[in-house]
């Protein structure tokens, strides 16, 4: 992941010359860092169907996590910047194992989601900046199962894309703050079981919608 994020990070100082740079307003960039919360849906696509506990399949929680990040002013109202981002959920479901057609999971929870990307966004006020964004997010969901003898705790990661749309408020000459939405979709995925071992990867369809807050500080 590291090296994904330098290589967005270099991408956008590709795409500004000197001569941009000259005429950049400089509240809205520089490296910045930003704790975030909000909430957290994830459920599965229209391809798939499971049967969750109670008619809605979402499994909400309360998301938690820190952004860190590169902004490059171009002229005087645009800018581009890259994003990374370390998140985590409350968000916990107990499943119908009587399903045969479900994977047979007593419980599933929320857990670490990785993003790295890329955003671009135009002044709408001297101190609001309105953005869209995109990226790669790697996330995974904690499970435990229970075969009736033995309890089965394993790792489900999943790959996948996210989009977003955002606005960010200059709060002083450092200070920010910021909300936005995003959407991730999730379309491969791996086992990763107690013992180390890893699965095959495999196709699946899972949705992510998130809505989060967040305050910052520019350097």
């Amino acid at each position: 992941m590291r090296y994904v994020f330098l290589v967005a990070l270099a991408a956008t100082s590709a795409l500004a010359t000197p001569a941009f740079a000259q005429d950049a307003d400089p509240t809205f960039t520089g490296p910045r860092i930003a704790v975030l919360g909000g909430y957290d849906g994830i459920r599965p696509g229209s391809s798939e169907d499971s049967d969750l506990e109670g008619d809605d399949q979402t499994v909400d929680g309360f998301l938690y996590g820190v952004e860190a990040g590169y902004d490059i002013a171009i002229g005087s109202r645009a800018v581009i910047g890259a994003d990374l981002e370390y998140s985590d959920s409350t968000g916990k479901v107990e499943t119908d194992t009587a399903d045969p057609e479900f994977f047979d999971f007593g419980r599933v929870s929320t857990g670490r989601d990785l993003y790295v990307g890329l955003r671009a966004g135009l002044r709408a006020a001297p101190n609001t900046l309105v953005y869209a964004k995109g990226g790669y997010t790697n996330a995974r969901l904690n499970v435990r199962a229970n075969d009736g003898t033995t309890e089965f705790r394993e790792n489900f990661e999943v790959d996948g894309w996210r989009l977003g749309a955002g606005l960010e408020q200059a709060l002083g000459p450092n200070a920010f703050a910021k909300v936005e939405y995003r959407y991730s979709n999730y379309s491969n995925a791996n086992f990763e079981f107690a013992d180390g071992a890893v699965s095959g990867d495999f196709d699946i369809d899972t949705d992510r919608h998130q809505v989060v807050a967040g305050l910052g500080w520019r350097f």
